[in-house]
């Protein structure tokens, strides 16, 4: 999710930036005002910097506050994400002349979006409130960008909330009854609950065994079918691939 910033920042692996990485995170974050938000002297980052210690936790959460961020500590891919929104909008100022001289991108009639959400006023406060309270009702991740947050939530609605998804996701597939006394345990646990859960037990570990049984006959027959049918090399003067 922080790729195109990332790479927008020159950073040397946006692909595979993981924030859930401690070492990597609290590395990332140490780059990130070093090279591009500089909000910190140099001579005030030794906290910052001092990536083993066990009080680097409290030296972030410092930070946060101290560049204004909204998200806290817990809040890590949230805060992660602002800091990132940050560092973009500083390196452009830092480089307006550079940008400013980029010809814009221009699409073509068939590549124009026809999204209906790029429409929407993102600014307006009632569109804000309604866009975080269906966020915190489906449990989406907050993002600092009101449209991208309303395009995850019509893409969990259109992939597990229509009609359709709810009907194929309710749908169960119902084995075979099975009579329990018509099976011999082999064992009494002197309780007939136990007992029960135990006949279950074990004919569930007998269906496993059936499929594992079915996948090695399986390997079996393809293995055969490979080496049942050699082809013979004349020129060799002896059967064989």
């Amino acid at each position: 999710m922080f790729r195109r910033k990332l790479t927008a920042l020159d950073y040397h692996n946006p692909s595979g930036f993981d924030c859930k990485d401690e070492t990597e995170f609290r590395n990332f974050i140490v780059w990130l005002e070093d090279q591009k938000i500089r909000h910190y002297k140099i001579e005030d980052r030794g906290n910052l910097r001092n990536i083993p210690t066990s009080g680097w936790h409290k030296s972030f959460e410092q930070y946060l506050r101290d560049v204004n961020c909204p998200f806290t500590v817990e809040e890590r891919q949230e805060s992660v994400d602002w800091l990132l929104g940050l560092a973009v909008r500083l390196e452009y100022g830092d480089n307006v002349e550079k940008y400013k001289n980029c010809p814009p991108a221009t699409a073509t009639e068939a590549e124009k979006p026809s999204d209906p959400l790029i429409h929407l006023d993102s600014s307006n406060p009632d569109f804000k409130a309604g866009v975080l309270g269906l966020a915190s009702l489906l449990k989406i991740q907050r993002h600092d960008d009101y449209l991208v947050m309303l395009k995850a939530i019509r893409i969990l609605i259109q992939e597990r909330l229509t009609p359709e998804a709810i009907a194929k996701a309710s749908q169960s597939k119902e084995g075979l009854p099975v009579a329990l006394d018509k099976h011999i345990l082999g064992f009494d646990t002197g309780d007939a609950t136990l007992n029960e859960a135990a006949q279950i037990l074990r004919l569930l570990h007998i269906e496993e065994l059936r499929d594992l049984q079915t996948r090695i006959n399986e390997a079996i027959v393809a293995v055969q079918a490979i080496i049942a049918d050699p082809k013979t090399d004349h020129r060799l003067g002896k059967v064989g691939r």
